[in-house]
């Protein structure tokens, strides 16, 4: 069986991380998205993350990102993975995770059972693999919506 570990994302003050490590979270996540209402600056996720007790992981969410961007992020703010959310290519997952030296968690959108199939690309490329809900066609988050799918 596979286990399950529990990332709360778009973190933003230091009670939401504390509630987020008090109730269990495994992985405690900020959001270097423009767009999302749950973007943090470099400066906040940094403080942030020096608060994270050992045994949690801090992971950066971006965006299709490019390299000088997520060498700012990883240059400043003390991080155990990336999680891409975006567009990125297999091939663009392989190099993010050697250019940052990194693990990587990779987001993959599901709507129906013919999405499931996008996730076997990055099987071996990515760390990790994230089942999120595909979002809206005309929606500006990738992630973050508050949908569901039938998980059958």
């Amino acid at each position: 069986m596979i286990g399950t570990r529990t990332k709360i994302c778009g973190l933003s003050t230091p009670e939401s991380v504390t509630a987020a490590v008090e109730a269990g979270a495994a992985y405690v996540g900020f959001v270097f998205f423009e767009k999302s209402p749950r973007n943090v600056s470099v400066g906040l996720a940094r403080d942030l993350a020096l608060g994270v007790p050992p045994g949690v992981a801090k992971v950066a969410l971006t965006v299709d990102a490019d390299d000088a961007r997520l060498r700012e992020i990883t240059d400043r703010v003390p991080l155990d993975m990336l999680q891409l959310h975006g567009r990125e290519s297999p091939e663009r997952v392989a190099e993010i995770r050697a250019l940052t030296g990194l693990p990587v968690m990779k987001a993959v959108g599901i709507a129906d059972a013919d999405d499931v199939g996008a996730i076997d690309a990055y099987v071996g490329v990515a760390d990790q693999i994230l089942v999120d809900a595909k979002p809206p066609s005309k929606g500006d988050l990738p992630g973050g919506n508050g949908l569901s799918f039938d998980w059958r």
